[in-house]
Order: structure tokens, then C-alpha cells, then sequence
């Protein structure tokens, strides 16, 4: 028996006070969902999308029973959520299951999970010590990349070395991390999916990624040959993985496309900077296939509508000016996430360009 539909007001529980919850609320909203989060204080644009908020540290074992209390469905907008929060509100809520969060949290059991499921990664060891990480650059070799095990994202706790020389300069920053040597590849895509609870999967077209210190800077279709001729292998492992976690939504999986094959690079547990460009782009946006998934909704199509697109982050002070933007070409589609401090490497929003012609 299929499970039931979650009826309309119902309300749907969001971990994370950022845009991806802000852009998961409003389609939750689009459907006929409540909307509640939950965040430490602090700058929470979602709040603008919420019909209510909890504002309580991840700690407040009673705040977020209160906060379970008012759900029908809770589900997450960021993979850091600490699992001592989740495992707070009753299994049975959470979509996706909370091991999806215990795999994706520590980098070293990430690339374990991924190699039993068949997957190819860049050759890494695990640094807890100085004495560590000199044995893991005689053996891996440079270029590489040190990154703590735990809590890094978009360029965070990370330390790239160039060299032998440059290695000496790095000190073992007195937390468990990982050192991976670097992978030549010509670009790098990412596999988006949705699954229900059924075990029905679809994918997004994977779109060409670059990045620039660490962060996502645009995603473009079409991706190009060598992304088209290694797309299906990396769904395959995608698909793997979601099956293998009993994944309900959407989860993204991020790759190298090399000329041995796709090398996979991290996984990510929600929906992703990088699948933006399906609000405009795509029969249905991942934003609003996640809700679907969780609510026990039909999935929508994720068939790409244009022959170009062009999706591009909107960072820091560059925000202050992101209205003349819907002057240029290339039909625009300009959000900004509402946030209230302009910082330097703060991503403030992104614009998608879709058309045929794209400038």
C-alpha cells in the first residue's frame, strides 16, 4: 500500500534557518503547507517564509520537542545539523532518515560508504596528528588538500598544498581531518536526485560546475561531452546510495569528470546550490520535489525546459547592486535571500539566465 498523502495544512518542520530552507518553505507554501523552523539566533531568512520559528540552540532538548510537538513531517536544510538534535525528535517524523546525516558528517565514512557502493575517489588518508599528515603526503603525494573531517563546507576548514615546501608550512590544526590528493579532471557535475518512499528515483540533468575558493560560482547546461558520457555511471552510484540510506528526497552527490571515469568528490544529504537553476529551468524544482517526496506526494517531471541555462552565485558586496541585473540579457532571474549582513564570501543570492541564446 502506497503511503498517504500528507493533507493540505499539515505542517512541515525545517532544521536550518538558511536560504535552502527559505526556498523549501515557500514551496512547502505553494502546496498548502504550514511551515515551521528551527535555528540557533541568529540571521535566519527563512523566518520570512515561516508561519512560525523557533529561535532555540540545537541543544534545547525542550525547545525542539516543542518544536517536534507542532510537525506533521520535519526535514533538514543543511547537512551540519548536529545528530544529538535530530535524534531529539521521533524517527518516524524525519525525512530523510537521520543515518543519511551520519554518513554525510564525517568526511573519512562518506568516502567508505561511496567505495563499497563501487565508487572511484581521490586517494585520501586520515590525519589525526602532525606525524600523520607528513606520512599521508610521502604516500599520497602534492598537490593535495587537507580538510577537516567534520563541519567544513564551501571552502571551510580546508588547506590546499601545492607542494612538498608548502606541506612543512601546515600545521595539524588539532582536529581529526583528511588529506586527499588532487584529481585531474576536466570539469565537475553534480548528481541530483529525488526518491520517495516508494523507492521511485529521478534525476535533474547534470550541470557543469565551477568553483572559486571553495564555493560554488555557476552551474551551466549543457554540461558538455565528457559530463554526458559519465552522467549514467554517477547515477548509478547515486542511486545506489539513496537505496542503500532509504533516502526520502532530494540528494545530491558532486563529482570530478575525469578522463578515467567520474571520481566522486562529496555528497550532500538536501537540495543544492547547485540544482538552483530548476525553479526557472526544470519541470519541477527540486525545492518543490523534496516537499512532494517527504509529503507523500506525486513526484513532479524534472525534464530541463530550455536548451541553455546559466546559474550564478550572488556573493557578498556584490548584493548591493544585483538589481541592475534585470536590465541585462539573457532573461534574468534574479533572488537574493534577504540576508542582512553583507560580508565578503557570503553567498546573498544567485541569478539564473534560461533561454535558447544565452549572451
Amino acid at each position: 500500500m502506497s503511503p498517504q498523502p500528507l493533507p493540505p495544512g499539515s505542517t512541515i518542520g525545517i532544521l536550518g534557518g538558511g536560504q535552502l530552507g527559505r526556498m523549501m518553505a515557500m514551496a512547502a507554501l505553494q502546496l498548502g503547507y504550514r511551515v515551521i523552523g528551527y535555528a540557533p539566533p541568529g540571521d535566519n531568512v527563512s523566518t520570512s517564509a515561516s508561519d512560525d520559528f523557533f529561535e532555540n540552540g540545537w541543544g534545547e532538548k525542550d525547545a525542539l520537542a516543542a518544536f517536534a510537538s507542532k510537525c506533521d513531517v520535519v526535514t533538514w536544510e543543511f547537512e551540519n545539523v548536529p545528530l544529538s538534535a535530530v535524534e531529539a525528535i521521533p524517527e518516524a517524523m524525519l525525512a530523510p532518515h537521520p543515518k543519511a546525516l551520519g554518513v554525510a558528517q564525517d568526511r573519512l565514512n562518506e568516502k567508505r560508504f561511496v567505495e563499497e557502493l563501487g565508487a572511484t575517489c581521490a586517494p585520501y588518508a586520515r590525519v589525526e596528528s602532525d606525524d600523520d599528515f607528513a606520512r599521508a603526503i610521502e604516500r599520497i603525494g602534492t598537490p593535495g588538500i587537507l580538510k577537516t573531517v567534520r563541519d567544513g563546507y564551501d571552502g571551510k576548514g580546508q588547506w590546499r598544498i601545492a607542494n612538498a615546501h608548502e606541506a612543512q608550512g601546515v600545521r595539524f590544526p588539532g582536529k581529526a581531518c583528511i588529506y586527499e590528493g588532487m584529481v585531474d579532471f576536466e570539469t565537475e557535475f553534480s548528481v541530483i536526485l529525488v526518491r520517495n518512499r516508494e523507492g521511485d528515483v529521478r534525476y535533474w540533468d547534470s550541470t557543469a560546475n565551477t568553483h572559486s575558493g571553495g564555493m560554488l560560482d555557476s552551474s551551466v547546461l549543457p554540461a558538455g561531452a565528457l559530463v554526458a558520457a559519465q552522467v549514467e555511471e554517477a547515477r548509478a552510484i547515486a542511486a545506489k546510495t539513496a537505496d542503500a540510506l532509504g533516502y526520502v528526497g532530494v540528494l545530491t552527490l558532486e563529482f570530478f569528470a575525469t578522463r578515467a571515469g567520474p571520481v566522486f568528490n562529496e555528497m550532500a544529504p538536501r537540495v543544492h546550490n547547485s540544482g538552483h537553476w530548476t525553479i526557472e529551468g526544470a519541470a519541477t524544482s527540486q525545492f518543490e520535489n523534496h516537499i512532494r517526496a517527504i509529503a507523500n506526494l506525486p513526484l513532479g517531471g524534472t525534464e530541463t525546459r530550455f536548451a541553455r541555462i546559466d546559474m550564478r552565485n550572488i556573493v557578498g558586496k556584490d548584493a548591493l547592486t544585483a538589481h541592475r541585473i534585470l536590465a541585462e540579457e539573457g532573461e534574468p532571474h534574479l533572488h537574493l535571500y534577504g540576508k542582512a549582513e553583507v560580508r565578503e564570501g557570503r553567498k546573498m543570492g544567485h541569478v539564473t539566465r534560461v533561454g535558447n541564446h544565452l549572451p
